[in-house]
């Protein structure tokens, strides 16, 4: 094992702070990362606070992130997909059992014995669980590492690890393609990965937001309409008419409001989960054979994919980049959407500590 330096909580109540961590040594199958750059999600948050008891307990000390690129610095004696000084990424799994029908199918998301790159069982005994990507450094199977193309920023390619595969693959899922109507509800961290990839999807993008303010933003980011939600006048004029709704909200709000604006065999799959479970009016989906349904990452091979996508069409997430001393600021920052649009922290910033 060696000593990394990293920034973790405490306690449910305490801020992140500085501190060492271990990592494990090198296996045969292990690719050592130098991490450049991690954004934040709001599962962050959620689990160094341990807002999400019931689901996934927090243990302390915690150390989040599951938004990592960085350079290989080592790779292991078996190691054959990656050399020192190749740009790569870690999501949000570094494990699974590699067995079950899921992983065969390549949906390491579906499976029940997968391994959270935070939070998850460290089957290596290191630490008491899994360390995330708050650190200086970071060793992780070979299989749950990604090629990160070379010509996207590295610090705007790190949100793509978790808000780029989550808004990509229900969007492939449910085959949107060129011609089709996507709706993009919300339209923050999420909701703008959301609307570029549909855009580069060559769909008619429409987004659906409660600020006026962000109208122009959304144009700016790929959008062909914006129409303010709480405008009953407008959402009448796209009723049953979209092929294709991504609901990006995470608060309580009214989702037979847009399961009305699905057309004839239209989907609309929630990325957003609100604390509060959600009222659905059935017979909105039953007339017109609507569907209603969740997605959370896409698996490994899906992850390449979006990642070389992101490639071809040039396309990162916009970033605020901070240092890592400023980690419980945007936390904070985080609770009121106040950044456009997601964190990445600039893990040379640790160094200097």
């Amino acid at each position: 094992m060696y000593n990394a330096k990293a920034y973790s909580a405490a306690s449910k109540t305490s801020p992140l702070a500085r501190t060492t961590i271990a990592r494990r040594d090198l296996t045969e199958h292990d690719v050592q990362i130098e991490i450049l750059f991690c954004g934040i999600c709001h599962s962050d948050l959620h689990y160094a606070r341990d807002e999400w008891h019931d689901v996934l307990a927090a243990t302390y000390p915690c150390v989040p992130g599951h938004e990592i690129v960085g350079r290989v610095t080592e790779v292991g004696a078996d190691v054959i997909r990656f050399k020192s000084g190749d740009l790569v990424g870690v999501g949000c799994l570094v494990d699974s059992d590699r067995t079950c029908p899921n992983c065969k199918e390549g949906l390491e998301q579906f499976c029940p014995n997968q391994v959270l790159t935070y939070g998850g069982p460290d089957k290596h005994g290191t630490a008491p669980v899994t360390y995330g990507g708050y650190s200086e450094s970071v060793v992780v199977d070979e299989h749950f590492v990604l090629s990160i193309p070379a010509n996207l920023d590295p610090a705007g390619a790190a949100p793509l690890l978790c808000a780029g595969i989550t808004t990509y693959s229900p969007m492939r899922h449910w085959g949107v393609t060129e011609g089709k109507k996507v709706g993009i509800v919300g339209l923050g961290g999420l909701g703008h990965m959301g609307v570029k990839f549909a855009r580069a999807f060559a769909a008619h993008v429409v987004v659906f937001t409660t600020s006026e303010s962000k109208k122009e933003d959304a144009l700016r980011l790929g959008a062909h309409e914006v129409v303010l939600s709480r405008n009953a006048d407008e959402m009448q004029k796209h009723a049953g008419s979209f092929d294709f709704i991504l609901d990006c909200v995470a608060a309580e709000h009214d989702i037979n409001a847009y399961i009305n604006l699905l057309a004839r065999d239209g989907n609309l799959t929630m990325v957003g989960a609100p604390e509060k479970p959600l009222s659905v009016a059935v017979f909105g989906l039953i007339f017109q054979r609507r569907s209603f349904s969740g997605s959370p990452i896409g698996g490994l091979a899906e992850t390449q994919e979006m990642l070389d996508f992101c490639g071809e069409h040039g396309i990162n997430a916009d970033v605020e980049v901070i240092p890592i001393q400023k980690i419980n600021e945007a936390y904070e920052r985080l609770l009121k959407s106040d950044v456009k649009y997601r964190f990445s922290i600039d893990m040379a910033s640790l160094k200097s500590e």
